[in-house]
C-alpha cells in the first residue's frame, strides 16, 4: 500500500512557469528523412547545350584557383567586420579595392546607392552582356548569419577569373561581363532600388549564388511585401466611461486573430507574420492608437497580390468591428518578388558544379516549406537569371542564426567560395560562347511571361 504521506510525483510536463514549452525537431527530422529518400533517385538533367570549349573551362578553373586565397581572405575580413543594410561602406570599399588591385576600374556609389559597386570587362566582339551579382550586407546582432560574405567572394571571384581570361585572350570572352555589388538585401530591396536607376538595363541575364544547407540547382524563394496597419480609436477612462471610447488595441487584436484564422484557407506556401508594435500606455486608458507591422509572402507574384488584398480585408474588417479607423501603408521599402529561375542557365551551373565534385539536386527534393525571400526575385522578372544555393552547413541549420554565421567562415565555406565562383563564371562563359544556349535562355524567359513592370505590379 502506498505511503499516504508521500508527495505525489510531478506531472511529466511540469516546468518552471518562466520557461517556454519544449521545441520539437520532429518536423525537421521528418523533412530530413524525406529529403534523404528523394535524393536517392533525384538527378538534375544538366544541359545538352555545347557551352564553351573544354580548354577554356580548364583555363577558367585555373584562374579561380589562383585567386582563391585572396577571396578567402576577403571572405573572412567581411565576416569580421559585418555591416547592415545601406551601411556597407567598408565592405563595398574592400571589394572595390580588390577590383582596382587587379587593374579593373571600379565605380562606387552607383545606381542611387552609396554602397553599390559596378565594374565591367569587355572581351572581343559585340557579344551579349551578362552580369554577376554579389551581396555583402549583414544582419543585426548575428552578423553574416546569411552568408553574404560568401556570396560576395563567389561573385567577385567569378568576375575576376573572367577578367583575367579576357586579359590573356580577348576572344575567350566574346562579350561584356558586368560585376554588380548589390547592398541591402536583408530586410530591404537594394536590387530594386538599383533597378529603378538602370542597373539592369541592357543586360541579357544575371547570375548569383547563395550559401545554404544543401546543393540545390533551384529552390523556392517567396515574394515578400511589408505593411504597417494603424488603427485609430478614441481615448476614454477605461473604468468611468469605457462606452465613450473606441479601443484601437481591440482592432489590432482582432486583426492579429483574423490573420491566424485566415491562414487556414491559404495555400501552404503563403506566409503572414505580424507583431503588435503599439497598443497603448496604461491599462486604465482606452488606447486611441495601435499599430501592427506585418510581412506577407507567397510563391508567385499573382498569389502575393491576392494575399495582399485578403490581408487588407482583414484589417478593414477589424476596424469595422471595433468602430475604429484604419490606415494601411504598404512597402516602406519596395517589395521582393519570388525568384523566376531560368532552367537553360541552371543546367550549365549544374554541369559546372559536377566538375567541382558537387551534384546539385533538382527543385522539389528539399521541401519548399523551408522558404525565405530575396530581392534577386525582382531581377529575375526583369531579365533571365539564376539563384542556385551551395552547401556550407548541415541541412537542418537555419539561415539568420549565429550557427550559420560560424558556418560562413568554415572550411566548407572556403570550398564553396571557389566552387561557386567557378560555377558562376562557367555559366556566364557558356552563355557567351553558345548562341543556341543564349537563344534558349531568352525564349524560356519570354515563354514564362517576359518582363513585368515591377514598380507598378501591386498598384
Amino acid at each position: 500500500m502506498p505511503d499516504a504521506t508521500a508527495s505525489p510525483a510531478p506531472p511529466a510536463a511540469a516546468r518552471p512557469a518562466s520557461e517556454h514549452a519544449p521545441i520539437s525537431t520532429a518536423y525537421l527530422d521528418e523533412l530530413a528523412a524525406a529529403t534523404a529518400l528523394a535524393r536517392r533517385t533525384a538527378v538534375h538533367p544538366g544541359s545538352d547545350f555545347a557551352g564553351a570549349a573544354e580548354a577554356l573551362h580548364e583555363r577558367l578553373e585555373a584562374r579561380v584557383e589562383a585567386d582563391h586565397a585572396e577571396m578567402v581572405a576577403l571572405m573572412l575580413d567581411l565576416a569580421a567586420h559585418p555591416e547592415t543594410a545601406f551601411q556597407e561602406h567598408r565592405s563595398a570599399r574592400a571589394i572595390a579595392d580588390v577590383l582596382e588591385a587587379h587593374g579593373i576600374p571600379a565605380r562606387l556609389g552607383v545606381h542611387g546607392l552609396e554602397t553599390a559597386v559596378r565594374a565591367e570587362i569587355r572581351g572581343a566582339g559585340d557579344g551579349p552582356t551578362l552580369a554577376i551579382l554579389s551581396e555583402y550586407d549583414a544582419l543585426p546582432v548575428v552578423g553574416h548569419g546569411c552568408g553574404h560574405n560568401v556570396i560576395a567572394v563567389m561573385g567577385l571571384g567569378a568576375f575576376l577569373a573572367l577578367a583575367e581570361l579576357a586579359r590573356e585572350d580577348p576572344s575567350a570572352v566574346p562579350g561584356t561581363v558586368v560585376f554588380l555589388g548589390t547592398p541591402a538585401e536583408e530586410g530591404h530591396t537594394g536590387k530594386e532600388h538599383m533597378a529603378r536607376q538602370g542597373a539592369f538595363d541592357g543586360l541579357d541575364a544575371a547570375v548569383m549564388a547563395h550559401p545554404y544547407g544543401h546543393d540545390l540547382a533551384d529552390q523556392a524563394w517567396l515574394g515578400r511585401r511589408t505593411l504597417t496597419v494603424t488603427f485609430h480609436g478614441h481615448t476614454a477612462h477605461a473604468s468611468a466611461q469605457p462606452f465613450m471610447g473606441r479601443n484601437a488595441l481591440d482592432a489590432a487584436s482582432l486583426m492579429y486573430q483574423g490573420i491566424g484564422l485566415m491562414r487556414q484557407q491559404t495555400p501552404p506556401s503563403d506566409r503572414v507574420h505580424a507583431v503588435i508594435r503599439e497598443g497603448g500606455d496604461r491599462a486604465s486608458v482606452i488606447p486611441d492608437e495601435a499599430r501592427l507591422d506585418l510581412y506577407v509572402r507567397s510563391l508567385a507574384p499573382s498569389t502575393l497580390r491576392d494575399l495582399s488584398r485578403r490581408v487588407e480585408d482583414v484589417a478593414r474588417g477589424a476596424a469595422l468591428m471595433a468602430g475604429c479607423g484604419v490606415t494601411i501603408a504598404w512597402d516602406e521599402q519596395p517589395p521582393s518578388l519570388p525568384v523566376r529561375t531560368n532552367e537553360a542557365l541552371t543546367g550549365r551551373w549544374v554541369l559546372a558544379q559536377r566538375r567541382r565534385g558537387r551534384d546539385p539536386l533538382p527543385r522539389g527534393v528539399v521541401s519548399e516549406t523551408l522558404a525565405a525571400s530575396t530581392d534577386f526575385g525582382n531581377v529575375s522578372f526583369r531579365i533571365p537569371g539564376i539563384h542556385p544555393v551551395i552547401r556550407i552547413a548541415p541541412g537542418d541549420m537555419a539561415l539568420h542564426t549565429r550557427e550559420f554565421a560560424a558556418a560562413a567562415v568554415s572550411d566548407a565555406a572556403r570550398e564553396a567560395a571557389a566552387d561557386g565562383a567557378y560555377g558562376l563564371a562557367a555559366t556566364v562563359l557558356d552563355a557567351l560562347h553558345d548562341p543556341a544556349l543564349l537563344e534558349a535562355v531568352a525564349a524560356e524567359f519570354a515563354e514564362a511571361g517576359g518582363a513585368i513592370d515591377v514598380p507598378s505590379y501591386f498598384d
